[in-house]
């Protein structure tokens, strides 16, 4: 092993007595900017492992997200320029993921609520986490088919479009699927949604590869929301249709 690298103890006495020293060093951070944690205690603590690592390394609590290279105009110190005049004003969150805006870890822990209750379906959906969830660029199966019985139920209301081709749409596709739109066709069979672009849309396709294509292109056309199946039919476990 190079000689140059300082082995760390993450169980050592002095490990824990100067982790101690960080967490109180975060919790001063987050008091004095008027910052929140991550709603994810996991990310907070790995950071604040890291930053106690550097500390105990190099003296100073350097970002752990980034390489330190001892040029002082480039090394970021925890909190860090960036993260204080770019990614959190204009992000909501540090690169590191650690510190955020109340606003953002009250978005992140209502993001996380729903995703369980749309995994597990242990209760329905409430039309403000019906809303959140529709604004997502990525979803997984259970997420599409909550929306789906959603929109069943009145509380929220979006178009599916399936952008495969005719031969694999009468195959099988999801049940309550709005419009075919053929990537081999696709601006012609766009005109039927030229009337619809202010209202949320979520592509499909096999496993998402094309999809992922189409709602960028949806995007670029000024379609307000398009969300995405990321695995395509294929991860779906909801009702399917055939013929």
């Amino acid at each position: 092993m190079n000689e140059q690298i300082k082995k760390i103890d993450p169980e050592s006495e002095e490990f824990q007595e100067e982790l101690k020293k960080t967490v109180k060093f975060t919790d001063k951070v987050i008091k004095s900017f008027g910052w929140s944690y991550n709603p994810d205690p996991e990310i907070n603590q790995s950071i604040q492992f890291g930053l106690t690592r550097n500390k105990l390394i190099y003296g100073k609590r350097y970002c752990p997200c980034f390489f330190v290279t001892g040029n002082k105009d480039e090394d970021r110190i925890c909190p860090c320029k960036p993260a204080i005049e770019r990614e959190i004003p204009q992000d909501g969150v540090c690169h590191c993921g650690i510190f955020c805006t109340p606003e953002y870890a009250k978005k992140m822990k209502q993001q996380e609520i729903l995703e369980e209750v749309a995994h597990t379906h242990s209760r329905g959906l409430t039309k403000e986490e019906c809303e959140i969830l529709l604004g997502k660029d990525q979803l997984d199966g259970d997420e599409l088919e909550s929306l789906i019985e959603a929109r069943e139920l009145g509380m929220v209301d979006f178009n599916l479009v399936d952008v495969r081709e005719w031969m694999e749409y009468r195959a099988a596709r999801i049940k309550g699927t709005d419009y075919l739109v053929p990537t081999t066709t696709f601006y012609q069979a766009l005109e039927q949604l030229n009337d619809q672009k202010e209202k949320p849309l979520i592509v499909y396709c096999h496993v998402g590869s094309r999809s992922a294509y189409c709602q960028k292109v949806l995007k670029d056309l000024g379609f307000k929301q398009v969300g995405n199946l990321t695995y395509g039919i294929v991860s779906y476990p909801g009702e399917i249709e055939r013929g």
